[in-house]
């Protein structure tokens, strides 16, 4: 069935960027963390860091949810 092994491959590819982007948003919300306590040089960057790396745990998460309906 060639629309069996298609969509295997979709699945798992999309369970590798849901991992990615849970992992990456993780590690960018912490780093925004450190730059904020650091002082005031790091605030903008900071900031900016945690609302892009909670944007990216979020798509993480959507991303499980609609695979768990899509298999």
């Amino acid at each position: 069935m060639p629309g069996s092994d298609r969509s295997a491959k979709a699945l798992l590819w999309m369970e590798r960027l849901a991992w990615i982007l849970i992992f990456g948003g993780g590690l960018a919300v912490s780093l925004g963390i450190f730059l904020l306590r650091g002082g005031p040089d790091g605030t903008l960057m900071g900031s900016l860091l945690l609302a892009k790396g909670g944007m990216a745990i979020g798509g993480g998460v959507l991303m499980i949810w609609l695979r768990s309906y899509w298999s």
